[in-house]
């Protein structure tokens, strides 16, 4: 069998079930399978495959059926044009939170910092400010050890292990440290919600990523809380939140004397990050 039926084959197998990036995910598996670029298996589609990676082929693909997001498949996402490894240990990196880091970084302007991230997941908002702000120092905290070892990971990967750190432990339980920026992306869907959320999503990421609680504010109310103590003067607290969600927590940053300085708002012109200054 030749790539190209390969791929028709998996494509056909993922469209049964309705999976819109049909073509695609087919071709990002045969890609991952054959260890090369999809550039490089659409020019050499005529190109025989063997019975051993066939089978691999099928297995991958199987697992894509059952709705299993590609980027667990393949253990990687794309973010900040760097390629992350991700596992179901954390949740999968968004455009949303690539608009968040954007905005900060923009709102820097390469200015030497140190920021605190909460709920650092796979490290992609430290490793992205870190890359551009190449002077600054990042810290990243998560109450999942499973998280954290995958932030290590990547970590390592990009070569920053010394203007970094990682804590495997609470926020309320971090002590010790104020920050020039506290960053977050907290779980901010209202436990009511999940029953309704993709199969994708529902049955794969991290509740413990996703769940905010009876109105999706629980963690978000608390970030806004601690950060007041780990926030310098003038300290900049930056936060994704859910859609709909902008006017209750921006009363919520106003109550805990904080300034609005910047709405970013996503392709649908949904407020879906804030840029606060505490006073």
């Amino acid at each position: 069998m030749n790539i190209l039926k390969l791929i028709q084959n998996g494509s056909k197998s993922l469209k049964i079930k309705n999976i819109q990036s049909h073509v695609l995910d087919s071709e990002l598996i045969a890609s991952f399978v054959l260890n090369c670029s999809r550039e490089d298996i659409i020019a050499n589609n005529q190109k025989n495959v063997n019975f051993e990676k066939i089978s691999f082929f099928n297995k991958l693909i199987k697992r894509r059926q059952k709705y299993e997001p590609i980027s667990y498949i393949l253990n990687r996402r794309e973010f900040w044009s760097k390629d992350f490894e991700i596992d179901k240990g954390t949740l999968i990196p968004r455009p949303e939170t690539e608009m968040m880091v954007d905005g900060i970084i923009k709102f820097f302007k390469k200015k030497r910092i140190s920021f605190l991230d909460v709920g650092t997941g796979s490290a992609c908002i430290i490793v992205s400010i870190l890359s551009e702000n190449i002077n600054s120092f990042g810290v990243g905290i998560d109450i999942s050890n499973k998280a954290i070892k995958v932030a290590e990971k990547n970590i390592l990967k990009f070569n920053l292990q010394n203007r970094s750190k990682l804590f495997n432990r609470s926020y309320e339980n971090f002590y010790g440290y104020k920050f020039d920026l506290v960053v977050s992306n907290p779980p901010y869907i209202k436990s009511m919600d999940i029953k309704n959320l993709s199969k994708d999503i529902r049955n794969y990421e991290p509740k413990l990523a996703l769940d905010g609680g009876k109105d999706g504010l629980d963690v978000i109310k608390k970030v806004i809380y601690k950060s007041r103590s780990t926030l310098k003067k003038n300290g900049v607290l930056a936060i994704e939140i859910g859609n709909g969600q902008h006017k209750k927590v921006s009363r919520l940053l106003k109550l805990f004397g904080y300034k609005i300085k910047l709405n970013i708002k996503d392709y649908r012109n949904n407020v879906r990050s804030i840029l606060s200054v505490l006073k």
